[in-house]
């Protein structure tokens, strides 16, 4: 008796095509709304008959005109970024890391910390993954201060606010701080800093499924960051935003020039001191320093607030002592403050 044929494959006929034709609608209806942004909210003080040159419009006009650009170039960034990184397989990318010379290595950490949209402490379960692989120290130590302070959330929020030549300059000062603090804490053994527990903590490692994904499964991938990374940041967006507002429509002018401005020596180490306590990310971090930039306060030293922010951060530091014993944990926050300091004062005295 013949052996009867399998069953066809199921599939669903048209269904690339119809994902491609939600993600072309989705993309329509997104860049109708960035554009038609500014003109809704100039358009609604006309229908409330509210003078635009009043302050409380004016700084209600900046809160919701920023929160909803900032969101939706957040949405739209992220979810392309998911897009592109389900071809990357993290495993190879971490593994990439291992047996490679010290300035490549660090230069691949600063590099796979800049495409990890984490902030400070959400960074260190990665960090103590490394150091349990047998990473060098410094190579997981450049990780960690690359990761918050460059990301493509940090990047979509500063060419939004400042341009994309600022941006430039704070991409490469981010990512040039990581590698150099990496390479001068690659001259000491620092390994017996360490608490015992990380090396035996098993490898935590990023995996992908081997076979290629299909276009829905990276949809998915990339929804899923989306709700994941906007899920944790859209409140500092609102609160970043609305200091922004607040800084932007009721401090005056002479506060800043005061404590903070060009004839001040020190308003670069002094903007880095006050970054510290805030414990923020980019989506919080940089609209304040878009406020403060547009008060008159100088670009270097609004670089070193938005860095201390992000990178630097009492939390951090009391999580990192869990993994790290004190010198080595004074010795990291002092050079990334060092760093960031000598950033400010370059940046201040170039521009």
């Amino acid at each position: 008796m013949p052996t009867p044929p399998a069953p066809p494959t199921l599939r669903r006929p048209g269904s690339t095509h119809a994902i491609v034709g939600r993600l072309v609608l989705l993309t329509a209806a997104w860049v109708a709304a960035f554009a038609l942004n500014e003109w809704v909210w100039e358009a609604a003080e006309g229908w409330l008959g509210l003078d635009p040159d009043n302050r409380a419009v004016a700084t209600g006009h900046y809160f919701l005109y920023d929160v909803v650009k900032l969101l939706l170039l957040l949405l739209g960034m992220i979810f392309a970024v998911g897009m592109i990184r389900t071809t990357i397989n993290p495993e190879r990318v971490r593994n990439a890391l291992e047996g490679r010379p010290l300035v490549l290595a660090l230069l691949l950490a600063a590099i796979l910390g800049a495409v990890t949209p984490f902030c400070s402490c959400s960074s260190i379960p990665l960090f103590i993954g490394f150091v349990a692989a047998g990473i060098p120290l410094s190579v997981t130590l450049t990780f960690l201060i690359a990761s918050p302070l460059v990301n493509e959330v940090a990047v979509v929020l500063l060419g939004s606010s400042f341009g994309w030549g600022v941006t430039g300059t704070y991409v490469g000062a981010g990512l040039g701080l990581a590698v150099l603090a990496g390479f001068a804490l690659s001259r000491f053994d620092l390994t017996r800093h360490v608490e015992s527990f990380v090396f035996d903590t098993p490898v935590t490692r990023l995996r992908l499924d081997g076979a290629r994904p299909t276009l829905a499964e990276r949809v998915r991938a990339a929804r899923t960051e989306v709700r994941d990374i906007v899920g944790r940041v859209w409140v500092w967006v609102i609160v970043g935003v609305g200091v922004g507002a607040a800084i932007h429509g009721w401090v005056p002018h002479d506060f800043f020039a005061d404590h903070v401005g060009t004839d001040n020596p020190v308003a670069v180490p002094v903007a880095a001191l006050l970054g510290v306590p805030l414990y923020s990310n980019a989506a919080a971090a940089i609209p304040i320093g878009e406020a403060l930039f547009a008060k008159g306060v100088a670009l270097g030293t609004v670089f070193s607030f938005m860095m201390a922010t992000v990178a630097l951060s009492l939390p951090e530091a009391v999580m990192l002592r869990r993994v790290l014993k004190p010198r080595l944990l004074g010795i990291f926050f002092g050079v990334v403050t060092l760093g960031i300091v000598v950033i400010g004062y370059v940046v201040n005295w170039i521009s």
